[in-house]
């Protein structure tokens, strides 16, 4: 069994953005992934013209929310810094019983990493953004500024979105046999430790990409 990982194009949104892009690309992976019956839930985003679709379970979104809250009160403590989520789905198994253990174990078949680089009002700093122009022109206001910088991180989410669907569809091999009655695989969400951001994942990252392909066989 093999674990496959989707590394999503990295966003630079704007700290207020944040909840918004977390929740239509989080929502948008599961939904892909969800089977049997779900009640999908078209949603507009308020700050981009995008609709994506949520599976309609409250238990769900209740999940992703809180996930997301712990994500935004890491980021308000490690300003600047470039940060990753990752969002698994495992299957779980018996290990072998032991003398000392009965346990079970998390085999990971497919692993998520949305890739956040959270700027600080990019217009303050204009000598590190993209852009080639690095003094606003007279003529263009604060708020066609802005605009345009809206409409850059709309296109780049939408590209996130297209990547999802793409790898959805063209990955499916490694997907575990469905079980009677499961509307969801089982999951995981994992934001960056609140002890040290890079680390952390780091380790995190570590141990699900050279653990477990070995315990997989």
């Amino acid at each position: 069994m093999n674990c496959e990982v989707c590394q999503l194009k990295e966003l630079e949104v704007e700290h207020f953005e944040i909840r918004e892009v977390l929740r239509c690309i989080l929502h948008t992976i599961v939904f892909h992934r969800a089977l049997g019956l779900v009640r999908p839930k078209d949603v507009d985003l308020e700050l981009f013209e995008i609709t994506y679709v949520q599976c309609g379970d409250v238990e769900l979104e209740k999940k992703i929310d809180e996930k997301i809250d712990h994500f935004i009160s890491w980021v308000e403590k490690h300003p600047n810094k470039k940060s990753q989520i990752c969002l698994s789905f495992y299957e779980v198994k018996s290990k072998q019983p032991s003398w000392f253990t009965n346990k079970t174990e998390r085999l990971y078949w497919e692993q998520w990493y949305i890739n956040l680089n959270v700027t600080q009002h990019p217009k303050h700093h204009s000598s590190k953004s993209h852009h080639t122009k690095l003094v606003v022109d007279p003529g263009e206001s604060a708020t066609e500024e802005r605009s345009s910088r809206r409409a850059m991180v709309e296109a780049s989410l939408r590209e996130v979105l297209f990547q999802i669907i793409k790898f959805v569809n063209e990955k499916k091999d490694h997907v575990p046999p469905i079980s009677e009655g499961v509307i969801y695989f089982p999951y995981e969400i994992t934001i960056p430790s609140s002890s040290d951001s890079a680390f952390g994942m780091d380790m995190i990252k570590r141990m699900l990409h050279s653990g477990h392909p070995t315990m997989l066989s």
